[in-house]
């Protein structure tokens, strides 16, 4: 099995919601929510993309010859690369029905955890869509970070409790979600939530919280002031509100206010190593990668999300082979050239 193949089986199965597109960048699929393009017009998810593409790679190869070292230590453990899929939960809904949500994760959680890295999990309305996942967790002794929405406080600590009793490094709740259209056709009850919420929630645990969705620099204090441990910089691939700013381009801004103090993982339009590489350099710790991660699970199980997270990781090595970079702390600012 190699990458081609699996975007053709990807596509046999889940052509209704997903084109496989040479390029994800959302213009075919924008507005298919339920689905999995961007909301409204689409311009969240396709800015994304946009706007990743236009940050270049600033070439240097005059530099001593060493080891190139891809690895990064987050909850206390190492990783292979600083990549990881993202939490995508109701895949039935938005993609296919030849997976659930169950064997959805058993692919991206097992995939990531044989490439050396790690899966977030999702939920969603039915209880099944983050209780099935956090079965494959277990299996995987821990291994990935269960997703949480914006519940009412009383259903997120009480699953928050399951899943420390699995022994997880750590759990996330995507807080954009409190504006997702598919929960509300639903009727499932979210919210958004205050700094005092928030610290509530964090202070219920001892696991690292990282909040998914944060899009300022003021967002990001606020999460910092709640004791989150971690921030994604997100905009939920552009599917809860149109028109937002592309996560690349207030990356800065929020990593001027955080950086040092939290951790930073982005999400939203990056497809290569080469954007790895992009995010890294403009203050990011790590990323998450969604729609590219649905694609390898159904286009081939646990096996093509493996060679996916290698392929991006080999593409990371070689951009920073010829940026004069030999570990991901040497990636900065001046590594690449922004139009």
């Amino acid at each position: 099995m190699n990458y081609p193949q699996i975007l053709e089986n990807a596509k046999s199965k889940i052509n209704k919601r997903c084109k496989v597109c040479r390029e994800c960048n959302g213009i075919v699929c924008r507005g298919e929510v339920p689905g999995v393009g961007g909301k409204g017009s689409g311009e969240g998810f396709i800015r994304n993309w946009k706007k990743f593409n236009e940050i270049k790679i600033n070439l240097d190869t005059i530099v001593p010859n060493k080891e190139i070292q891809t690895s990064i230590e987050l909850f206390g453990i190492s990783f292979k690369y600083p990549v990881f899929a993202a939490p995508i939960g109701a895949v039935g809904l938005n993609y296919s029905d030849d997976l659930d949500d169950y064997t959805y994760s058993q692919a991206v959680v097992g995939g990531c955890k044989k490439a050396g890295t790690l899966a977030f999990t999702g939920d969603g309305v039915k209880d099944e869509f983050f209780y099935r996942p956090l079965e494959v967790i277990e299996e995987n002794e821990g291994w990935g970070i269960p997703t949480i929405k914006p519940w009412e406080k009383e259903e997120i600590m009480a699953k928050i409790k399951k899943a420390e009793a699995i022994g997880v490094p750590a759990i996330a709740m995507d807080i954009d979600a409190a504006g997702l259209v598919t929960l509300a056709l639903l009727g499932k009850p979210v919210s958004t939530k205050s700094v005092e919420d928030l610290r509530e929630i964090i202070e219920s645990t001892k696991l690292p919280v990282i909040l998914k969705g944060v899009m300022t620099a003021s967002g990001a204090l606020k999460a910092l002031e709640a004791g989150a441990y971690g921030i994604v910089v997100s905009n939920h691939g552009g599917r809860v509100l149109d028109h937002t700013p592309a996560t690349i381009e207030v990356l800065p801004e929020i990593v001027k206010e955080v950086k040092g103090q939290m951790k930073i993982f982005i999400d939203g339009g990056i497809r290569s190593g080469v954007d790895v590489f992009k995010a890294l350099a403009l203050g990011a710790d790590a990323v998450l990668i969604g729609r590219p991660y649905a694609v390898m699970a159904y286009g081939g199980g646990a096996d093509a999300v493996q060679l996916y997270t290698d392929k991006i990781g080999n593409e990371l090595k070689e951009t920073m082979i010829v940026t004069g970079c030999s570990s991901l702390q040497d990636i900065n600012e001046s590594c690449v050239f922004k139009i």
